[in-house]
């Protein structure tokens, strides 16, 4: 089905720009009030020695008679802050009351103390999914009493930067648990060994996955050919496209910022829960 969009001019850019917020990004007065929890994750059987926060956002139409939906976010203070870009846990609160997404508790997670942010992040195994299904989310339940959702089309994935290419890496190794993918500015370029994803989406059985990617012209390497955040993230995308995937790719003209990505992610979030 086609859909008709009003014309909106191309600035001519020749560097990184800054985008402005749109409305989703800051509170409606009609727009009930979530809250957030928080608790400390002080072990943990897959990355042994780390500790870190984990916040998490409870709409307020959560009231426990039915299972929340379930979406993560890597670096999980970052885009909860409202003072910075990514502002998600407005996003939500705003998008639930529109109806634009099913009641979502937003699960939000610090990277691991002392410095472990892309020895968790950057690899291409299993580790980290491993992580998030059987330390975090029974944590979640266990401790603040949660009912989530068991249905996996019910469960997303986000991050930025490490952490976007950690949430692709999450969906592609458990798409039994993760079907929803959001994806900002991620570092594929730099997984260790080289960015496995291009040739395994093209050579491997597709896997149930929607998949919202953002990239920007301006990003690390953009103009060198090895290590290039910007092509690769292009290469993902091509090779989603190839095979068939439920996906999306949006392009900003910033460089390796979250400015783009909270800009636009009022509008993922409603393409990745349509």
């Amino acid at each position: 089905m086609s859909s008709s969009l009003p014309y909106v001019p191309t600035p001519v850019v020749t560097g990184p720009v800054q985008y402005e917020h749109g409305p989703d990004s800051s509170r409606a007065p009609d727009a009930p009030r979530g809250r957030v929890e928080a608790f400390e994750l002080t072990e943990s059987a897959v990355f042994p020695g780390t500790t870190r926060t984990v916040r998490v956002f409870v709409p307020a139409q959560y009231d426990g008679t039915v299972p929340a939906s379930v979406m993560v976010f890597q670096d999980g203070a970052l885009y909860l802050d409202e003072a910075q870009d990514m502002r998600a846990g407005v996003v939500i609160e705003q998008l639930v009351h529109q109806g634009h997404m099913p009641v979502t508790v937003g699960v939000f997670v610090d990277p691991g103390a002392p410095g472990n942010r892309n020895a968790e992040y950057d690899p291409a195994d299993d580790r980290y999914a491993t992580f998030l299904v059987d330390e975090v989310l029974p944590a979640v339940r266990g401790r603040l009493g949660l009912r989530l959702s068991e249905d996996p089309e019910q469960w997303a994935v986000c991050g930025g930067s490490s952490g976007g290419n950690c949430a692709f890496t999450v969906a592609w190794q458990r798409p039994d648990r993760f079907r929803k993918v959001l994806a900002f500015v991620a570092s594929f370029a730099q997984i260790p060994g080289g960015d496995p994803y291009p040739a395994l989406i093209r050579s491997e059985a597709p896997r149930p996955l929607r998949v919202f990617l953002q990239a920007n012209r301006f990003d690390l390497r953009h103009d060198e050919a090895e290590r290039n955040w910007y092509s690769h993230n292009l290469q993902v995308a091509a090779a989603l496209a190839e095979r068939g995937y439920d996906h999306r790719i949006v392009l900003g003209d910033g460089g390796h910022s979250p400015n783009h990505g909270g800009v636009v992610l009022p509008d993922a979030l409603r393409w990745l829960w349509r």
